[in-house]
Order: structure tokens, then C-alpha cells, then sequence
């Protein structure tokens, strides 16, 4: 474990497990300041369990060690930011423009990403002083750029604070990975106290009537480039699962042999079970004793009631079909999502595994919309009619991967609850199985 003063080490617990303030209306460089602070702790107070050797592999190439994390979210400030608005910046070091780059082909090349695991230097001591690096030229920056010059580089900080935010929640579910890798079950953090919830029926929610309705960012408030331009679009009259499927109903989906029916599965899908061996959602296991799904409080037996997460698109859609019912399209989602309270469990609780449905859905707004556990819908990733990337380098964070990919909704229980939205359109390919992605059903 890499050694912090005790001070410090007490600092950021408790400010990965606090939301920050409400920003104020005024004083935008006074609100970023405090919320680059927050964030750019919470991330390193993420990573305060683990041992040295924690922070260097890479369990997968979709996964990227924890130090890769800590670096690359650096260098997105020193690369737009820093480099571009304040004088006589110096880079730490020339190589890390290529070590932690991801994916910006304008700025430069990268290290490619398979072998991110094999960059045992730096060592994870550097990758701090980099941060720390960073963080006294933000500092700097903050309390020394003229207004003017600042607010050309406002937009590039508060995209970089919610780049970091989706960096949190990738260093965890890279690390849930990594640990379902080890016989010995690690723990990451010991489990936080069982939900107490009663649970939800399984039944639907009226969603919409049908007709003409808007949907995408309005511009008010940060969003991604790819949740707007806001639009209108047309939805026939449809319901929403009053909850998410839950770990119990997907085992009878097990039971009924749904991984052995191809008339279940998409081609793709049927495919991937076949040539992967995928019998039960990623971290599920089966011995003597019954099913246990891996955690990042280590291995425990199957809750029944908490929601199924770790599962493909191609698994949720099999068990829609299964279960007569059907994937939500993203716009009806975002319909239902509207009318519903942003709550659930999300990063801040600790939790960091999808608790039970905790109340009753209402009769127009169904249980845990937001976190908990990602939604995949049936929508793929495509761009919304009027859509424009970014100008410059930027233009790459989410355009280039409009092909390919399915959207997901929600956020989850490794999302920041900060981060997330009614608007907000997460997407990865529809055979991804290690994030928090769940299932709710339409019709």
C-alpha cells in the first residue's frame, strides 16, 4: 500500500464517500477549483486499499490497470488544459504523452492498449508524483489565469472532471476483473451492511401513450456531446419492468436451459456462448454448495433479490425474449426516466454491488431507473439527427465510436452519483460483460 500521511489517508475517505456541493450560480472558476479537488481525491481515495502490486496488472485488454487510471486522467489535463493555457507548463515527462494516451489520434500515438499491463515503470510512486505534478499547475492555473484566458479552457476542465468521474467507475469494475482473476477471492472493501428492502414485484409500468415526445440534453447544465441536440422523436404505446430482473429470476432462465436454446438467441449471441462457454453471467459459479457470484467484497452466495448485473446485451436480450418481453429502446427509457427521482445506489454508498428495489414503484415511475445496475437497451449507439462532435482533438471522446455498440442507461453502482442524468448514454459492445450492466424488460 502505497504510504500517505494519516491526515491525508482520513481526507480522502471521506471525501470519496461525500458528495460535493451544489455549485453556485456565480463564480464558476471558485465552484470548478473545489470540484477538481474533490474528484481528483476521490480518485486516488479509490485506490487507498490497494497493494502496489494491485495497481500494475491487466487482467484483460478492455481493462487497464489501476496506475494506467491514475495517469491517463492526468495527462487529459496536462494535454488539453494545461499544455494549451498556461505559460511556461512543462510536461512531466516526454514519453507519458504516449504511455497514457488513449485513444486521440490528433495529439499523438499511443502505447497500444493490450500491453498497458506490461508497464511495470513508471512505478506506481512516479504515476503519484505526476498527479501531484498536475495538480500544482491546475492549482496554479486556477489561481493565476486571467479571466479571459480561463474561461477559453472552463469547457476542457469541467469535460476533464466528468472524464475522470467515468475513470472511478472504470478503475472499479477494471478491478472487479482483476480480482475474479485470484483463487483466493480478494476483497477489495468488505461488504457494507445488506439492504434492508423488501422488494418489488416483478409487473410493468405505463410508460407513454404513444405520440411525438423530446428527448437529449437542453443545454442547461454539462452533458456530453453525444446526448443532444435535443429532439423529437416518435414512440408507440409501451410499458417499462417495474424494477430491474433480478439474480433469482435469471437463474430460472439458467434452469429453463436458456443457454441452451439458440431460438432465444441472436446469431452473434448464440455464437458467443458457444465459443466463450457462457453458462451464467460473468463472476457467477456453481459447486455444491449453490451459486456464488464474485464481488468486490469478495465471494459470496447468490442473493436472489438483487438485481442480475454482468451480463452481455446479447444475455439480456436471450432472457427478454425468454421472459415474452423485450429490451427498452433508449428514447422510451428516457420518457420514464424524466418523471423519476435521480436516486439509487450509486459509488458514494460504498456499496459497490446493485442493492434489492427498496420501494414500491409509483403508477408512472418504476424502482431504480438510476444506478445500481446499467440498462441495456435495445438501441445501438448511433449519433441524434443535428449531432456535431466536438471541435479539435476533443471531437474524438465519443463520436468515433458510433458503430458497433449498444446504449446503456442509468448509471450504476460504481457510477458517481454527480455524473449521471436523465440524458446521459453510456455504450459498449453488445458482448461486454464486465460492467455493472442489468436488465429491464419492456413491452
Amino acid at each position: 500500500m502505497v504510504a500517505w500521511p494519516v491526515r491525508l489517508v482520513y481526507t480522502l475517505r471521506a471525501m470519496a464517500s461525500s458528495t460535493p456541493p451544489p455549485r453556485p450560480a456565480t463564480s464558476s472558476r471558485e465552484a470548478l477549483r473545489a470540484d477538481y479537488g474533490h474528484i481528483r481525491a476521490a480518485t486516488r481515495g479509490l485506490c487507498e486499499p490497494l497493494s502496489p502490486e494491485d495497481y500494475v496488472v491487466q487482467s484483460m485488454p478492455d481493462a487497464s490497470p489501476a496506475k494506467w487510471h491514475l495517469a491517463h486522467t492526468s495527462w487529459f489535463f496536462e494535454t488539453f488544459v494545461l499544455s494549451v493555457a498556461l505559460p511556461g507548463f512543462t510536461p512531466h515527462h516526454p514519453q507519458y504523452a504516449v504511455l497514457f494516451n488513449s485513444y486521440y489520434q490528433v495529439v499523438g500515438p499511443q502505447h497500444p492498449r493490450a500491453h498497458r499491463g506490461l508497464l511495470t515503470r513508471p512505478t506506481v510512486a512516479e504515476v503519484m508524483a505526476y498527479r501531484s505534478h498536475v495538480d500544482d499547475a491546475m492549482d496554479r492555473l486556477f489561481a493565476t489565469l486571467p479571466e479571459a484566458r480561463f474561461q477559453r479552457v472552463a469547457g476542457a476542465i469541467e469535460l476533464g472532471l466528468h472524464h475522470e468521474e467515468q475513470h472511478q467507475e472504470l478503475l472499479l469494475t477494471d478491478l472487479s476483473h482483476l480480482f475474479a482473476q485470484n483463487p483466493l477471492d480478494p476483497v477489495y472493501r468488505p461488504r457494507a451492511k445488506p439492504s434492508e428492502a423488501t422488494g418489488v414485484p416483478a409487473g410493468f409500468t405505463p410508460g407513454a401513450a404513444g405520440g411525438v415526445v423530446e428527448i437529449g440534453a437542453t443545454g442547461e447544465r454539462f452533458s456530453f456531446d453525444n446526448e443532444g441536440p435535443r429532439h423529437k422523436v416518435f414512440v408507440d404505446a409501451f410499458e417499462l419492468g417495474s424494477r430491474l430482473v433480478t439474480a433469482g429470476e435469471y437463474r430460472e432462465f439458467i434452469e429453463d436451459r436458456g443457454y441452451e436454446r439458440a431460438d432465444l438467441w441472436l446469431s452473434e449471441g448464440w455464437s458467443l456462448t458457444r465459443s466463450e462457454g457462457w453458462r451464467a453471467p460473468l463472476y457467477w459459479r456453481r459447486d455444491q454448495g449453490g451459486w456464488s457470484m464474485m464481488t468486490l467484497a469478495g465471494r459470496r452466495p447468490l442473493a436472489p433479490d438483487e438485481p442480475v448485473c454482468h451480463v452481455s446485451f446479447y444475455e439480456a436480450d436471450a432472457y427478454a425474449r425468454w421472459a415474452g418481453a423485450r429490451l427498452p429502446r433508449e428514447e422510451e427509457w428516457e420518457v420514464v426516466a424524466a418523471r423519476s427521482q435521480l436516486q439509487g445506489h450509486f459509488l458514494e454508498h460504498g456499496r459497490f454491488h446493485p442493492a434489492p428495489a427498496s420501494s414500491p414503484p409509483s403508477a408512472t415511475a418504476p424502482a431504480q431507473m438510476f444506478g445500481d445496475a446499467w440498462e441495456w437497451t435495445a438501441s445501438a449507439y448511433l449519433p441524434y439527427s443535428g449531432f456535431a462532435p466536438l471541435p479539435g482533438a476533443l471531437g474524438e471522446y465519443n463520436g468515433k465510436f458510433m458503430s458497433g455498440q449498444m446504449v446503456l442507461r442509468g448509471g450504476s453502482c460504481a457510477t458517481p452519483q454527480r455524473h449521471i442524468r436523465t440524458t446521459y448514454r453510456n455504450y459498449f459492445p453488445p458482448a461486454a460483460r464486465w460492467q455493472f450492466s442489468g436488465i429491464r424488460l419492456a413491452k
